[in-house]
């Protein structure tokens, strides 16, 4: 599944969260976040999770044309 990952940077910013807080509250570890950020790829669980711990749904951060 494709992430835009400036979505991804730019509603973390809004949060204020680091990659550190966003892990805590996804449930996946910072290193994974660096790592879909910077590739722009995961599979739809952790895409779910990560949104989840944004407080967005899923489409928000997904690039359109990728639903699946």
């Amino acid at each position: 599944m494709t992430i835009n990952a400036t979505k991804i940077e730019l509603l973390r910013a809004e949060k204020r969260l680091t990659n550190a807080a966003l892990a805590e509250r996804s449930g996946i570890s910072r290193q994974s976040i660096s790592t879909i950020v910077r590739r722009g790829t995961c599979n739809p669980l952790t895409a779910a999770k990560l949104a989840a711990g944004l407080g967005v749904p899923v489409d928000d951060i997904i690039k359109k044309g990728d639903q699946a």
